[in-house]
């Protein structure tokens, strides 16, 4: 495993002061406040709408998958403990529970969840357990909005073999192509494989509603292939090329949805920013690798943007008003992919086992999520961001959380491993009760690096459930080899 190249741990930054200190000195913009609000009119309590619904509080749930489904695509008792924490969290937006494939080819993983006819009373039996926990919990699920997300994972599906890719791909991209061995003659989907796709994504919307989901996400993130479709420039046709092309997809979608399913609500999971690959130099550290110019990245940055003052975004801003053209106004914030630059997506300091070490302080990269999410919010106020990318600021969390919400510089706070090893963080904040330091995620990445190696994922260091599973000695042997 590559190892840490000197960036402090944040369980060291035990104040305020070492905490702003250290900020300061990485030059960063992160406001943080120093005393946590509980009660009803914290800025964390406070309820929001979208469209008909209310949001009860500020904090979301983010899609975390197990690899922990059954072969043909149905939940297990995994799954639905899994779920459960999501319902017991405190948490009033569930933004998909999950990704959940909609037909078998798009599967990230064999185990993944498969929206189909067959498991459609199992996914329903999901929800419902979900709900129940959280009404047993908290005695009200008026201002709660649970979602599934649908997914086709494109160039990354491994829907036979965890470790076996069959890419379904919209264009051949250089680096891509030969970091994961994509071969050069490999067709990418026609235009009629398109379509059917699309009517594939409206029927998968329309089950969902029909078992009592209340939104879905068409996932356009992460390198899958909704977020294919926004790189899509070199391909040619009716879904590559043009701004336009590159949104027919989605704009195909949501029609169906819209004519067949009218009461659903609508979301996007966006990688509104992105970074060349990286991979790891002779001590492990990552390095970026410099793009060819046919290899479009939609939401570029500089590698070293700091002058957020300055920050464009044209294509992401031109993208968002789509949305709204679309009255799309749930819209949750990511950015680049765990395949090629996890530490854009995902910062920590420890890397999974086939990763690299941090090219920056992981803060870095959690300033860059924010700062975005900022500049998004400020031209348009009148959707429901959800930010992401919290979990590495660990103790210090909600007191960023806080102030972001409070300054309306983000709507909702999404969390996405901290669910694992602190599933009780939100209703902690809310309630004002102490928070148990001991749960919240060090980003040890043991949830990846498990499934990367076709093992499930879980928080192996710090839920007991997991630390006492086989899986969890399957994978100290794979760690210890690395």
């Amino acid at each position: 495993m590559a190892r840490n190249h000197g960036y402090p741990r944040i369980s060291t930054l035990n104040s305020p002061e070492k905490f702003r200190t250290h900020l300061d000195q990485l030059g960063l913009d992160m406001g943080f406040d120093e005393e946590l609000e509980s009660g009803s009119d914290s800025a964390l309590s406070k309820p929001l709408t979208c469209g008909e619904h209310l949001i009860g509080n500020r904090f979301c749930v983010l899609p975390m998958e197990g690899w922990d489904g059954t072969r043909d695509g149905r939940p297990t008792e995994l799954t639905t403990r899994r779920w459960k924490n999501f319902g017991r969290s405190g948490a009033k937006l569930i933004w998909g529970g999950e990704a959940v494939a909609v037909q078998t080819d798009g599967r990230a993983n064999p185990n993944q969840l498969l929206m189909c006819q067959a498991n459609l009373s199992s996914l329903e039996n999901l929800r419902h357990a979900l709900v129940k926990t959280h009404s047993e919990r908290f005695h009200s699920t008026s201002d709660l909005l649970v979602g599934l997300q649908l997914t086709h994972s494109g160039r990354f599906a491994r829907p036979s073999e965890s470790a076996k890719l069959e890419p379904r791909i919209l264009f051949h991209h250089r680096q891509l192509d030969k970091k994961f061995g994509t071969p050069p003659d490999l067709p990418c989907l026609n235009d009629s494989e398109i379509q059917k796709l699309v009517d594939r994504f409206i029927q998968a919307a329309v089950w969902a509603s029909q078992i009592g989901f209340s939104f879905v996400d068409i996932k356009h993130c992460h390198g899958y292939l909704g977020h294919e479709f926004l790189n899509a420039v070199t391909r040619r046709g009716p879904y590559g090329g043009s701004f336009e092309n590159r949104t027919r997809f989605l704009r195909e979608i949501v029609a169906g949805i819209r004519a067949e399913a009218p009461s659903l609500e609508i979301g996007v999971r966006l990688s509104a920013f992105d970074m060349p690959m990286y991979v790891a130099d002779e001590t492990g550290k990552g390095i970026p690798m410099a793009p060819a110019k046919e290899d479009f990245m939609f939401g570029a940055l500089a590698e070293n943007s700091r002058n957020w003052t300055e920050i464009q975004l044209p294509e992401v801003e031109q993208l968002m008003r789509f949305f709204e053209s679309l009255d799309i106004r749930l819209v949750c914030l990511s950015g680049g992919s765990p395949y090629y630059n996890p530490h854009i997506q995902r910062p920590a300091l420890f890397p999974p086992s086939d990763g690299y070490t941090p090219p920056e302080d992981p803060l870095v990269g959690v300033n860059r999520h924010i700062q975005v999410t900022r500049w998004l919010k400020k031209r348009f106020p009148d959707v429901v961001l959800v930010g992401s990318g919290y979990s590495y600021l660990q103790d210090w969390l909600p007191h960023v959380a806080q102030r972001e919400v409070r300054k309306g510089a983000v709507d909702m706070i999404g969390l996405g491993r901290m669910m694992l090893s602190y599933p009780d963080l939100a209703s902690d904040v809310l309630a004002g009760r102490p928070l148990a330091r001991k749960l919240f995620c060090r980003t040890f990445s043991d949830c990846t690096t498990g499934p990367r190696a076709g093992l499930i994922s879980g928080c192996f260091p710090l839920d007991p459930y997991y630390k006492s599973h086989p899986a969890a000695k399957e994978l100290k042997k794979i760690k210890s080899k690395n």
